[in-house]
């Protein structure tokens, strides 16, 4: 005697449910053009290049050692912050 198939059906994924809407492990969406990083390590996004120099200040004085930029995604450009001269 022959026994019967415990296949299970799975479902086809509709053409509009795009994978790419989905953030997969170790991506992040974007939410602005300025990325703040610290150590080469990016801790922020931010939409404005004030509100990302204010913010990398802040952990420039606290941290005075650390190597604090804000990178422009859409110029490709890296901006080190550095601290005021008193």
């Amino acid at each position: 005697m022959r026994q019967k198939d415990n296949t299970i059906a799975i479902p086809n994924r509709k053409q509009d449910e795009s994978a790419q809407d989905i953030p997969t492990q170790g991506t992040r969406p974007e939410a602005g053009r300025y990325k703040l990083q610290v150590d080469r390590q990016t801790k922020g996004y931010f939409a404005t290049l004030e509100a990302a120099e204010k913010s990398g200040l802040v952990i420039k004085q606290k941290y005075p050692k650390l190597h604090v930029s804000i990178y422009d995604g859409a110029e490709s450009t890296n901006k080190t912050v550095q601290l005021p001269i008193a």
